[in-house]
């Protein structure tokens, strides 16, 4: 008898159990209650170019003009942001990337010793020095200027913020690069390039030269009395002498 309330108490036990996970199990899902998506992945909102077409080239940087005027304390606060992998003072140590001081303007690769990746020794073959424009370029976006480099930084986007981490960089050991001269072309509003001398017409002057009495250039000729003439009118073509053609 009592082996059966042993038994009896047992299995009572188990299907409480599982009736308590069948409670729990259904009650989570009534609650956490996710919808499996149409497609599968992550959306990401990227900017979609214009109606009329991709988006007009953005002028780099007027190095004559913005670098004397940047603001070396917001380019110093800016640099926080890369201290965890560089340094910028002299005789700095380099970290997971190399220490910044003298960049601006000097080498490509310029720390001796340093694992720079193969993605940087190719670049350098093609532009060997970190110019204000190859700076800007890197700073910008790492990974696209530079592809496959072992800088895993996103970049900066936004242009004063460059213009015044680069202004400060130059102030750690490249006050020796000169500041170029401003460039117009680079100014927002420059003027576009005076047209080729000896260019077609527009259409528009051969439309007025047409009004004009075919003249393209001038005022009209006038008469005795002072009055504009008008151009002659082309006489009539004689009329036909060929016989006419029989009856049918």
């Amino acid at each position: 008898m009592s082996g059966d309330l042993k038994w009896n108490k047992i299995m009572g036990a188990a299907l409480a159990t599982a009736f308590v996970i069948l409670v729990v199990k259904e009650g989570t899902a009534l609650v956490y209650h996710a919808e499996t998506p149409e497609k599968m992945g992550y959306f990401v909102d990227a900017p979609e170019e214009a109606a009329g077409g991709p988006a007009e080239a953005v002028l780099p940087p007027d190095w004559g003009t913005v670098l004397p005027a940047a603001d070396l304390a917001a380019g110093e606060a800016a640099f926080a942001r890369c201290q965890a992998c560089h340094t910028a003072v002299s005789g700095g140590p380099d970290g997971i990337g190399p220490n910044l001081f003298g960049v601006v303007g000097g080498p490509v690769m310029h720390r001796a010793g340093f694992a720079y990746s193969d993605a940087m020794a190719a670049h350098k073959a093609e532009a060997p020095t970190w110019t204000l424009d190859e700076l800007d370029q890197f700073i910008t976006a790492p990974g696209r200027h530079v592809p496959g480099t072992k800088m895993s930084f996103a970049g900066i986007r936004d242009t004063n913020t460059r213009v015044n981490l680069i202004a400060w960089l130059r102030s750690q050991g490249s006050g020796g690069m000169a500041i170029p001269a401003p460039d117009p072309a680079r100014q927002p509003g420059a003027a576009p390039a005076a047209p080729v001398e000896g260019a077609a017409p527009v259409a528009g002057a051969e439309a007025a030269g047409a009004a004009n009495g075919g003249q393209t250039g001038g005022a009209p000729t006038t008469g005795a009395a002072g009055q504009p003439t008008t151009a002659a009118t082309p006489a009539a073509p004689p009329a036909s002498t060929s016989p006419a053609p029989p009856n049918a």
